[in-house]
């Protein structure tokens, strides 16, 4: 493990040689200055995913505050608050346990470009979060891959296989899936590879969301999708947490996936989750993402139009 610091009284704890560090000497919130604020978006970037220990400080208020200062905080598309914040509840009863890999809400085309997730409630065993680099998983292929991946499309949904990913789910839990989660049915085109808008690196956009490969067949789609998934899912790519109560982890949603482990049994496990708004991808062509369905919703976010009705 290497260490470094990037700020007077910022310490970086690099975690693994593709992915991760423990950034320590700060005290997260919306009164950070802007020297500390953009050290820690510059270790982010460079790292993809970044931990802070020891934060039991944060509250609602002040963990959105502390996302206002990477970009604009934006509620869950189709998960309504309970209390009118931006901050969702990933708790072992309600979602929180995604025992797959995704990248956030890529079923729109402007997905988050980071996430902030704030432990609460942690059970005494289990319960750990993996992230994947998606940038080294590209940059690893083998050339024919690359070209072949620069040239592909997918189409990411919002509605997907929830019994195939929690097969012990209730009839209620797949219930509340079907009214809440898929409220609104969208559909977008992705490239495979987007042009990351602030590093300029290449990264492989997948994960649980897509449906398939534009203008292949459903067996050719699910070949490719697995060939390429498998690549961000090697363990070099990877990084392991796990949680205590206090922690913060927050990552780059456009250069990583991320897999909650479903391990801990029926213990307790309750997180908060602050999300800031994202761009529209572009491929390496330039194309930039598609929405396919809805034609619009009422809220502006997401790269998304306002206005329209969201029937399905």
């Amino acid at each position: 493990m290497s260490t470094s610091t990037t700020a007077p009284t910022l310490t970086v704890q690099q975690l693994g040689g593709r992915i991760g560090a423990v950034v320590s000497g700060v005290r997260l919130g919306g009164d950070l200055d802007a020297a500390t604020v953009e050290a820690i978006r510059g270790t982010l970037l460079a790292h993809k995913v970044i931990f802070f220990r020891g934060q039991d400080h944060l509250d609602e208020e002040s963990h959105e505050a502390f996302g206002r200062l990477l970009g604009t905080p934006v509620a869950h598309p189709t998960v309504p608050s309970s209390d009118g914040r931006y901050s969702l509840g990933i708790d072992s009863d309600h979602g929180g346990r995604a025992n797959a890999w995704h990248t956030d809400v890529t079923f729109v085309p402007a997905y988050p470009a980071f996430s902030i997730l704030r432990a609460i409630v942690i059970p005494p065993y289990g319960g750990n979060t993996l992230w994947a680099n998606t940038a080294t998983a590209y940059t690893e292929l083998p050339e024919p891959l690359r070209v072949l991946a620069d040239r592909l499309r997918a189409v990411h949904s919002n509605e997907y296989d929830y019994a195939g990913v929690r097969p012990s789910a209730s009839r209620e839990l797949l219930a509340k899936y079907r009214e809440v989660f898929t409220s609104t049915k969208f559909l977008t085109e992705h490239p495979v590879v987007r042009v990351h808008p602030e590093t300029g690196e290449r990264t492989l956009l997948l994960g649980q969301f897509v449906k398939r490969i534009s203008g292949l067949t459903g067996a050719d789609s699910r070949a490719l999708i697995d060939l390429f998934q498998s690549h961000i899912e090697r363990p070099e790519n990877t990084v392991r947490w796990s949680w205590q109560p206090g922690d913060v982890a927050v990552w780059d949603n456009r250069a990583t996936q991320h897999y909650g482990v479903d391990d801990s049994d029926d213990h307790d496990r309750r997180l908060r989750r602050v999300t800031v708004d994202g761009d529209v991808p572009l491929g390496p062509d330039g194309r930039p993402s598609t929405l396919l369905t809805p034609d619009s919703v009422p809220a502006p976010s997401y790269g998304i139009p306002s206005g329209a009705s969201t029937a399905p």
